[in-house]
């Protein structure tokens, strides 16, 4: 009889993340690939890079490694302003560290790597500027524990997909927070109160790092799990109201200068009757003189009161004001009347 041998089954093999092509930051493989020594300026921050690994990271959204090491009680602030004044300009400020016995080499990668992680994780973030790399320059704190590139990157993506499983939305990651009314749901644990004791409306996840001391990725975390149970929620954004409607603007006033100022109409005077009309010249009809000059003007009298409506004003009162042709044609009409 013949056996037949039945292979064992395949182990399971964890599934590594995969990188796109071309890496997070094109440029930082072309780095990686020449084994350039520099530092390489993005948006979020900074990775510092020797013979092609990174050594450091900085951004601004994290607490940087002595934040870290002072508040888990590895190295006072007096051992790490020392450190500094004495190592920084050798650019072996963590050297000096680990020789001075102020802390020992274990603790020092381990707080290196996680302030490293944490940092490069918003440094290899999306971006919309272009980024910049300046070649030579080194880090004061000098070779620790370099990682290579590929870990580096992956090591983020590895943190972005844990993100998006506990909580999807990214923008409750830089938003200001605040609590919800949540009267009942799952407990949360004492380190999750400690973030949630710190929200305010006004701090953002990366200010309650540094408040706490811990490293911006770990209260990310926290932060997504409080807002997973509705806890947390970002501050409602302020939108504008709506616009207040134009008041009707008011019709100019008429210009004194260009529009027509209406004159009331001339009290009519009586018109003088017709002159006679001369007859032929004849001994009996002589051409009639001048007459006598009419006498002086009588003195002014008040004006008389306006007459009511519809009541004719008689021919021989004319008001003080009348035009003073028409007086003295009709002197002149009684002067030749007079002859």
């Amino acid at each position: 009889m013949t056996m037949v041998a039945t292979p064992p089954p395949p182990l399971p093999v964890r599934q590594r993340t995969q990188i796109p092509s071309g890496g997070l930051s094109p440029m930082l493989g072309r780095l990686a690939v020449e084994r350039a020594t520099g530092v390489l300026m993005r948006e979020g921050g900074l990775l510092h890079l020797v013979d092609g690994q990174v050594v450091y990271a900085e951004s601004p959204s994290t607490p940087g490694l002595d934040v870290l090491l002072i508040a888990h009680g590895a190295l006072d602030e007096d051992g790490w302003r020392e450190a500094v004044a004495e190592a920084a300009t050798r650019r072996r400020v963590g050297r000096f560290l680990v020789d001075s016995g102020r802390i020992s080499e274990g603790a020092l990668e381990l707080c290196h790597l996680g302030a490293l992680y944490d940092a490069a994780y918003f440094v290899l973030g999306p971006s919309s500027a272009p980024a910049r790399f300046r070649y030579g320059e080194a880090h004061w704190l000098g070779p620790v524990h370099p990682v290579p590139v590929a870990g580096v990157e992956r090591e983020t993506l590895r943190r972005r997909e844990l993100l998006r499983r506990i909580w999807p939305d990214p923008a409750i990651d830089e938003a200001p927070l605040q609590r919800t009314d949540r009267r009942a749901g799952p407990a949360v644990t004492p380190r999750q109160g400690e973030v949630l004791d710190l929200i305010d409306g006004v701090r953002t996840a990366a200010d309650i790092s540094r408040a706490l001391g811990r490293p911006a990725f770990h209260t990310l975390v926290d932060v997504r799990r409080l807002a997973g149970v509705g806890a947390v929620t970002t501050r409602p954004h302020q939108t504008p109201g709506p616009a207040p409607e134009p008041s009707p603007v008011p019709d100019p006033l008429p210009n004194p200068l260009s529009s027509p100022v209406p004159v009331p109409d001339p009290i009519p005077s009586p018109v003088p009757d017709a002159f006679p009309a001369p007859g032929p010249l004849t001994a009996s009809n002589p051409v009639p003189g001048p007459g006598p000059m009419p006498g002086p003007l009588p003195p002014a009298q008040a004006p008389s009161p306006a007459p009511e409506a519809g009541v004719p004003v008689p021919a021989d009162v004319l008001p003080p004001f009348a035009d003073p042709h028409i007086t003295l044609l009709k002197r002149l009409r009684d002067a030749l009347e007079a002859l």
